[in-house]
Order: C-alpha cells, then structure tokens, then sequence
C-alpha cells in the first residue's frame, strides 16, 4: 500500500505542478476575456435567475434544485478538511491562490455548464446531459465521453465519496470518540436508501440540506471575524505575503502555495473539471446560458464564502503552523480554540451534512455517465453497490490514501473536460450573445439552436408550445 502511495503521490506532483496549473489557469483567463468577464459583470443577474423557475413542474427539476445538487457535491469536505489540508502542506498562501482559481475558474465553470444545458437528453420526465454527452455530440467522439464517463463516475462515486465518508468518520472519532466502523455502516445504509430513490429524491434531499448547512456555517465564521476584527489585517497580509513566497526561507515555497492552493481549490469548486455541468443539464430552464450564469455563481459561493470561512477559522485561531493535525482535525481544533469546547462538536455535524450532502451529489454524476456508456440497468445496479462500498470502506480507510486516489482521478478528468471545452467554447460565447440580445431586446431568452446556427441537439430543436413558455 505504501509503494502504491508513494507512486500515486509522485504522479500527482507532476500532474499539478505543470499541466493542471497551465490549463486552468489558462483556459480560465481566456474564458474570461472571451466573455467579456461574464463571471463579474452578470453577478445581479446570477443572482436574479437562482430564484426563477423554483416553482418548475412537479416533474422536472428546477434550475434552483440543480444548483443545490451541484452546490450539495461542491460543497463538502474540500471546504472543510480540504481547506486545512491546503494550508498545512502549502502555508497561508495557498488561500490566495485558491481565490485565484475561483474568480477566474468561474468563466470555465460558466462554459462548461451553458454548453451542457445545450447538448442535454430527455431521460423520462427529466433531463440529463454532461461533458460526456457533449464530447459525443458537438464533437463527434464517443470514444472520449466514454473515458470521461468511466473517469467521472470513479472520481465521484468511489474515490470523492470514501472522501466524504473519511472526513465524517475522523470528525466523529474526535469529538464523540465513535469508532469508524460504526460510522461506516451508518452511513452506507443511509446512502443506499437515498440513491436507490433517483433523482427527484437526490434534488429534494439536496434542496433542504444545502441552504441550511451552508447558511449555518458562514454565520458562524462571520460571527468569528467580527469577534476577532482587529486581526484580520493581520490575517490578509500574512495571506498575500505567503501567497508569494516573501515570508518564507525555502525556495519551494510558492510552488508549494500554488499548487496545494489550485488543488484544493478544484477539489472544492470543480470549475472547469466537468462534474457541475452533470447538474446543471438537469434544469428545465428556457435558455442555457441561464444555467451557466447560475452555475458560475455556485462557484463563488463555494470558494468565496465557504472555503474563506473555514480559512479565516484557521488562520484567526493562530492552529495553521500545528504539525499535530491535519485535515478535518486541524480545523476542528481551530473552532474549539475560538469557540471553546461545543466548537468540534458543533463542526462534526456540519461535517455530517456538508460530506452527506457531498456523497448524494457525487453519486449522481456518475449516475448520468453510467447512462450514457450503456442503457443496461444492471450496470446502474452494480454502480449503486460500489458506491455504497466505497462510502462504508472510505470510513476506515487512511487519509492520505483517499485524498491521494481522489487528487489523481480529478486532475485526469480535468484535462480530458478542459480540451473538450477549448474547442466547444465559441458555441458558449455565441449563445451568450443571443442571450444578451434577447434581454436587450425586452425578452424573456428562448432559446432556438438555429439562432448560433447548431443542428445536432436533442431538446432544443422542439419548438412546442410549451418549450415557448418556458
């Protein structure tokens, strides 16, 4: 197990020390310009959009569900645990570039998502869709969203989820002293009931988690920094500093900040690594770039407010040079120093939510690749129970195992989505212009594939009566 470690960890610094740090950097500043900083200068309008169509048919799932569900896989344990991880390996600095990659990440994510919107399929009642379903169809290679489906449903089904499961497992054993394997078989029986139940179930259950995990954990952290006001200067300018290497004596010391930082970052807000856009071909919404404004605000939420809450909680609790923990751990110990001793508690059950909401995210998207490399039920079948395997066994698993196997499937999949998307971007930049001139023009945006001159979607070429109301 060791050497298998040992080989995996090599490949990962290779991987995210050069080819992930050019291509998302990259491509997300390319995105930017392309789209003219859509990711800022359509804030009020991403805003705006969350709440319309919440009131979509029974039958479907409205654009706010599937913000949930996207939001319920980005937000987990990469903005608890990940985010300690982050600034134990790379210093304080990694936070910056963490910043970094959401602010312009977002234009990727924003991408990714419009052009999954675009190329979805009617699964029943509902939609599905993804960078499998649009390497397929605007790129004419199956054979590459099949290795996308294979890489995203390992990803986030197995390796994310025993993750998720990790993370719970260690936040329980710190502050109620309950044994992993107790904690494995919990959460193996909850998770097959919920995704055993499909995907209405999957949006409900994320719908009402998200909100009020979320919620509940940037008041806590604000509540914290006004607490503690007089230091956060302190806490920005120690940030900066290491972000570049300017407090520190080793040489490697930005690499370490940058690529623990972007690493993280990814792992946390997904922008440009193709597990969103699986959410968000969910929606039934009238025009895509809807679901991609709504998915790059997701983005913010995530890494700007979320991770930045757990960040501060670190820095402020002066815990970030500790060689004792890691992980969930560190930031437990970090609440507990500031908030007294209710602190891990309290962190362990929003851990439970954060990481289960995580596992029922996750599942999903591979759900949605399953479907697309075969029709066949047995093979869905036979994904659920690995899924549920991998919850349970990821429970007493060791953590730098899990984190080192999930960096590894990430980055792969990563680069196979960010190749896609830099040859399908000019279908994204156009439907955002026929987006914006429709709202120029006093409308409510429809989309129609003839309007960017698209012949080879699915849905988009049914112009009902009722597609029209939408």
């Amino acid at each position: 197990m060791d050497l298998l470690n040992n080989f995996i960890g090599d490949v990962n610094t290779y991987l995210w020390s050069y080819i992930l740090i050019v291509m998302l950097i990259g491509l997300g500043l390319y995105f930017t310009v392309r789209t003219k900083f859509v990711q800022f200068r359509m804030i009020g309008e991403m805003i705006r959009l969350l709440g319309e169509g919440a009131a979509a048919d029974k039958k479907g799932v409205s654009s706010f569900q599937a913000f949930c569900i996207s939001t319920a896989s980005r937000v987990g344990t990469g903005n608890l645990a990940g985010v300690a991880l982050a600034i134990t390996a790379g210093g304080p600095g990694a936070v910056f570039w963490m910043w970094l990659i959401a602010l312009i990440g977002s234009a990727s994510a924003f991408v990714e998502s419009t052009l999954a919107q675009i190329y979805k399929v009617r699964d029943g009642v509902a939609f599905r869709g993804g960078p499998a379903y649009y390497m397929d169809k605007a790129l004419n290679a199956r054979w590459m969203g099949v290795i996308f489906a294979v890489l995203i449903s390992i990803t986030f089904g197995l390796a994310f989820n025993s993750v998720q499961s990790n993370t719970i497992a260690s936040a329980f054993g710190q502050s109620f002293d309950i044994k992993p394997v107790y904690v494995s078989i919990f959460l193996a029986v909850v998770t097959a009931v919920i995704i055993f139940g499909g995907i209405k179930r999957i949006a409900k259950v994320s719908e009402i988690i998200v909100p009020i995990m979320a919620g509940l954990y940037i008041l806590i952290a604000l509540f914290l920094m006004i607490t503690n006001i007089g230091e956060l200067p302190g806490v920005f300018s120690l940030i900066f500093k290491s972000a570049f290497g300017l407090e520190e004596v080793a040489g490697g010391a930005l690499g370490a900040a940058m690529m623990n930082g972007i690493k993280r970052g990814l792992f946390s807000n997904e922008a440009g690594m193709g597990s969103a856009p699986n959410a968000a071909a969910t929606a039934d919404v009238s025009h895509p770039v809807k679901q991609g404004l709504i998915q790059s605000l997701g983005v913010f939420v995530d890494t700007l407010l979320i991770c930045s809450s757990t960040a501060f909680i670190i820095l402020l609790s002066g815990m970030y040079t500790s060689k004792e923990a890691d992980g969930i751990i560190l930031t437990q110990q970090a609440l507990t120093n500031l908030l007294g001793s209710w602190g891990g508690p309290f962190l362990a059950i929003i851990v439970l939510l954060f990481a289960f909401s995580s596992v029922v995210g996750n599942y999903y998207y591979g759900e949605s690749n399953i479907e697309f490399i075969s029709q066949n039920k047995m093979w869905l079948f036979l994904y659920r129970i690995a899924v549920v395997a991998m919850v349970g066994f990821g429970a007493i698993a060791s953590l730098d195992f899990v984190w080192s196997l999930a960096d590894l499937f990430m980055g792969l999949m990563a680069i196979i989505n960010l190749i896609a998307i830099s040859l399908l971007g000019k279908i994204a930049f156009d439907a955002l212009g026929d987006y914006m001139k429709q709202k120029k023009e006093g409308k409510n945006p429809v989309f129609y594939p003839s309007s960017i001159g698209l012949k080879n979607t699915e849905v988009w070429g049914e112009k009902s009566e009722e597609n029209k109301q939408l």
